[in-house]
């Protein structure tokens, strides 16, 4: 941490040779998590569903950093045949990932969606494809030394409940209620995660962070929350402080979880947060990842030397 507390990306450690993915990279803060990365030397996939988008993001940090080393490659986290696609595409020409930022995500939708596969759309998007894509990646994470998962959450995870009734909206549908759902569920993704790689002796670190209330896309169903933003909510460059952190900082510990400083995690500089109760709770974690592996059919390899 900076001696003032005041963290920026200008704190960040060079990352020449280090290899990233960053999902949602095109927009808000997945875009401003790659810029940094890119400016410090890092390659960087960002793995997006919209073509022309990601391009059009990627050419503006080529006409910033000319140097960069950026590409974009497509991923559609509500398909699973996209993130095997995706994770095939990525493995054919990389043998090392130092960083896995799941940034990308969805929020309150205001009627019910579903992904390709069936799930509904926030639980499908935030957590299920982020769990298979972590899954297929995760031989390529394990055998890269000093390799991180960096999972973004939200405030929202506070209100979010595990109901494994209705997980997939099978019997009711809430946009505010899905939202924390999912968010619950990467923390305690990342929790489970840190546990099964500490108890097989690997030095692959599970991270989490949130934004606080940064003004992205995510906003875009809600017009209350976009008129707001105008008031209260940070730019892109600083809400991805705390993903930078989690994802770059040397004293950050497998488990940990970032947001900004301010008053209720919503505005300034990254700090170590505390996540709800509901979010460590083991029995939990480990029926949600059951269940997860059954949905998506993505098991996890934690054996170093398979």
């Amino acid at each position: 941490m900076a001696k003032n507390g005041n963290w920026t990306a200008g704190n960040m450690p060079e990352m020449n040779g280090k290899t990233a993915i960053i999902t949602g990279a095109n927009s808000g803060i997945g875009y401003e998590t790659t810029r940094a990365l890119a400016a410090r030397g890092a390659q960087v996939i960002m793995a997006c569903r919209n073509e022309e988008r990601g391009n059009k993001s990627l050419q503006n940090i080529k006409a910033d950093l000319p140097e960069a080393t950026v590409e974009w490659i497509h991923l559609d986290l509500s398909d699973l045949s996209s993130i095997r696609q995706f994770v095939g595409e990525f493995t054919e020409r990389y043998d090392q990932l130092h960083l896995l930022i799941n940034n990308a995500g969805v929020m309150q939708i205001p009627e019910l969606c579903k992904t390709a596969d069936g799930f509904e759309m926030q639980f499908g998007t935030n957590h299920l494809g982020h769990f298979a894509l972590t899954g297929l990646l995760m031989k390529t994470l394990i055998h890269t030394p000093g390799a991180r998962v960096v999972t973004l959450s939200s405030v929202g995870h506070r209100y979010g409940r595990m109901d494994f009734d209705n997980l997939n909206a099978e019997q009711a549908y809430s946009p505010w209620g899905a939202y924390g759902k999912s968010k619950l569920a990467n923390l305690l993704f990342t929790n489970e995660l840190q546990r099964r790689l500490e108890d097989v002796g690997l030095e692959t670190m599970a991270t989490a962070a949130h934004p606080g209330w940064t003004a992205t896309n995510l906003q875009k169903h809600s017009s209350m929350l976009q008129f707001l933003n105008r008031f209260f909510a940070m730019q892109p460059e600083q809400g991805a402080l705390p993903t930078l952190y989690a994802a770059t900082a040397p004293e950050v510990k497998g488990g940990d979880y970032f947001g900004p400083s301010g008053l209720a995690g919503m505005r300034g500089y990254p700090k170590q947060d505390s996540s709800s109760e509901r979010s460590h709770d083991q029995t939990v974690a480990k029926r949600l990842w059951a269940i997860s592996e059954e949905l998506t059919g993505v098991g996890y390899s934690l054996e170093k030397d398979e």
